[in-house]
């Protein structure tokens, strides 16, 4: 096993059984509606939004204890946000993770609900948290990100682009627009709320933020260039989908050996970005060069 493999298994076990003791299956609950949401929520997914948010806090030399709350609520908007992109309305993908999508597995009506309660209940985790928080200010900040990131000008915005786009020309400024906000933006928020739950000072803050930006878009193209080549395996989706929808992506601007080359260019980026953090950043290191190299190669 490798030092990332590692790091990351041993995170997830920790963010998958927070995440189970969110949502119980609990007798005063609607039992279909948390069948639905832990479907969606406790799938084995890489939870990597969650473990960038602990990766960032350790970079600066914060307790990740006091990170695991945001570090939940944020793997909840993901799951939520997987849900409704999957809706025959957005994007009618039948597979998720190797799995039925919740709304061939519980239908429409329950899967937007589930992702419904997947959102509203990730603000409550984190309104609930605030009342026994050592540093709320800290808090007040992340979370104002965290939604800043989720709504209309982020991935919600994104996401309308997105769907603005669909079967027009994919030229590189639109494609950036939708994914610097459609899947970089929390990504991002993931990163600056760990690091200010950590206790960033402004210089911190800045590498980290710079480590976000360009880690968002490198996740994206690799993405884009794995429905792009047809690994379903990699990605647990149904291939091609992008392409059959004309979807704007990266390898539809640029071509897919452009595409690759731009995720190598952001993952030096990001590196480098990280340039003056000690070891304790080694972690977000090897994400930015595992989010690439999975996609394209080193």
């Amino acid at each position: 096993m490798s030092r990332l493999d590692d790091y990351l298994s041993r995170q997830r076990q920790r963010v998958d059984a927070a995440l189970a003791a969110v949502f119980p299956l609990d007798p005063e609950h609607p039992h279909r509606l948390v069948e639905a949401v832990r479907y969606s929520l406790l799938d084995g997914g890489k939870r990597l939004r969650p473990i960038l948010a602990l990766a960032a806090c350790e970079a600066v030399g914060g307790d990740t204890e006091a990170v695991l709350p945001a570090a939940c609520a944020l793997e909840m908007i993901h799951a939520y946000s997987l849900i409704h992109d999957d809706l025959p309305a957005m994007d009618d993908d039948a597979l998720r993770r190797g799995r039925p999508t919740t709304h061939i597995a519980f239908g429409e009506g329950l899967a937007i609900l589930a992702g419904d309660a997947l959102l509203t209940e990730a603000f409550a985790l984190l309104a609930h948290y605030a009342a026994r928080a050592p540093r709320p200010r800290r808090l007040l900040r992340a979370v104002a990100e965290i939604a800043d990131a989720a709504g209309a000008r982020g991935m919600i915005g994104g996401q309308a682009a997105d769907l603005a786009a669909e079967g027009g020309p994919a030229d590189l400024a639109t494609v950036e627009f939708i994914h610097a906000r459609k899947t970089g933006a929390l990504l991002l928020a993931c990163v600056r709320s760990g690091a200010h739950l950590g206790g960033a000072d402004a210089r911190a803050l800045r590498g980290l933020t710079r480590y976000g930006e360009c880690l968002g878009l490198a996740f994206q193209i690799a993405d884009d260039v794995l429905d792009a080549e047809g690994m379903t395996a990699a990605t647990g989706k149904v291939a091609g989908r992008d392409q059959a929808r004309h979807k704007a992506t990266f390898p539809a601007a640029l071509g897919l050996p452009a595409a690759k080359a731009r995720a190598r260019e952001l993952r030096d980026l990001a590196l480098a970005a990280l340039q003056r953090f000690p070891a304790a950043a080694d972690p977000l290191r090897d994400i930015a060069r595992f989010v690439v190299e999975r996609a394209v190669g080193a």
